[in-house]
């Protein structure tokens, strides 16, 4: 039996009970800027990916601004329609949304003129996830897929500490992760 689903329902209602707890000044203060290891990891001119986070995903938007101010592109997934593979383009302004539009999974992604990348550090969002690496993802296995093709790219976890746990199932096309960060820790995942 596949028991992700059941996981799935289970790490979504505790990561929201968590985001729920914590004060919106809180919010805003954590995830500044990445850790300097993390940050060595985009060389300047690279490309970095990261995904524009709902609201009880761990943010997002001040690293795109960190990494835009030191010279990286930055990038966020794009979907030409649901079912179809997951892009990564070029997002021109990550101090606004303006060129951003809701794509078929609700998420907001740059427009279809935007030019096509491919980060070498890709922040991938996460359920839950171990200290090694293992990471439990939305399910629709977009990042899974797009890392398997692009094997170069180091996936990075951005998380909350209430998502941390001791094993996760793990299938043959899942990938791990580089490392994962959370608002107290660094954790480094399979190197």
């Amino acid at each position: 039996m596949n028991e992700k689903p059941l996981l799935r329902a289970r790490f979504r209602k505790a990561r929201s009970t968590h985001v729920a707890a914590l004060p919106q000044v809180t919010r805003r203060l954590l995830f500044l800027r990445p850790p300097a290891p993390i940050a060595a990891l985009a060389d300047e001119a690279s490309a970095v990916g990261l995904y524009h986070a709902t609201a009880e995903e761990a943010p997002t938007r001040a690293y795109a601004q960190w990494f835009f101010e030191n010279g990286r592109t930055i990038a966020l997934p794009w979907f030409a329609a649901k079912g179809e593979p997951m892009l990564f383009r070029q997002w021109l302004d990550p101090f606004e949304d303006t060129g951003l539009e809701p794509g078929p999974y609700g998420a907001l992604q740059p427009g279809d003129d935007a030019p096509e990348v491919t980060p070498a550090l890709a922040f991938v969002p996460l359920l839950a996830f171990t200290a090694n690496g293992e990471r439990l993802g939305q399910g629709g296995g977009h990042y899974d897929r797009w890392l398997a093709a692009n094997g170069d790219t180091i996936p990075v976890g951005l998380a909350w500490d209430c998502q941390l746990v001791d094993d996760l199932p793990s299938e043959p096309h899942d990938r791990p992760l580089h490392a994962v960060v959370t608002p107290t820790r660094f954790y480094e995942g399979a190197a």
